[in-house]
């Protein structure tokens, strides 16, 4: 698609901020519903994926506005939805998924995971189950509880971003370790790909596979910037 517009600005627009190309305001792409977000700072981030665009539109580089329709059009009409999707993460955990401790890479995951589960743990007050293996220990219902209150308490657009960051990361933990306000995205997308980065050690590194992780990886870190607009 050619580019059809010269002008993009930002404007308060029914108690939030939309973008305007042109002076019209911009709708979501799969619901046609005017895509009005929450912070200015997120609609700036919006209207400069527009500014940044050539002659000919590339959807590919419309990573802040996919998140933010998708928040509008998806999760918004239901986020009752995206809360129990992101609860089954808690329940499979990658995190506290170990090693027997005899192995050598149990020592490896206590050193990086522990103390970010144990720092979920103390934020949340929830315990969540170690297991040695991949035999499925369910959490208690008092811990799946707090954590749904916790989720449900989330506007749509933060929905959206920990949506990703815990899809990405196939964790719970680390994806709401990443929308603290101080989180290091990159370690904790290091933490999140332990296993991975441990078989590397040993048998070397994929070239394919390591485009793909880098692919992720930038998802990751714009899934993370998106949150930090919402501040």
């Amino acid at each position: 698609m050619k580019r059809f517009y010269k002008d993009v600005t930002v404007a308060p627009r029914d108690g939030g901020h939309a973008v305007l190309l042109d002076g019209r305001p911009v709708r979501t792409q799969g619901g046609g519903k005017p895509q009005i977000v929450p912070s200015e700072a997120l609609a700036q981030v919006l209207a400069q994926e527009w500014a940044d665009q050539g002659e000919t539109i590339d959807p590919t580089r419309f990573v802040a506005r996919d998140m933010a329709d998708h928040a509008i059009d998806t999760i918004a009409p239901d986020p009752a939805a995206t809360v129990e999707k992101l609860l089954a993460y808690a329940e499979t955990d990658t995190l506290c998924y170990r090693a027997d401790p005899d192995e050598a890479f149990w020592h490896r995951q206590q050193e990086v995971w522990e103390p970010l589960v144990v720092a979920l743990e103390q934020r949340e007050g929830v315990r969540l189950e170690r297991v040695c293996g991949i035999v499925h220990r369910p959490l208690k219902p008092e811990t799946l509880d707090r954590l749904r209150a916790r989720l449900a308490a989330m506007n749509p657009f933060t929905l959206a971003a920990l949506e990703s960051l815990t899809a990405l990361a196939a964790s719970l933990t680390i994806g709401l370790a990443a929308l603290e306000p101080e989180a290091d995205a990159e370690a904790l997308w290091d933490a999140a790909n332990l296993e991975e980065d441990w078989q590397i050690e040993r048998w070397g590194e994929d070239e394919e596979a390591a485009e793909r992780r880098a692919h992720r990886r930038d998802s990751f870190l714009a899934a993370r910037d998106f949150a930090q607009t919402l501040d």
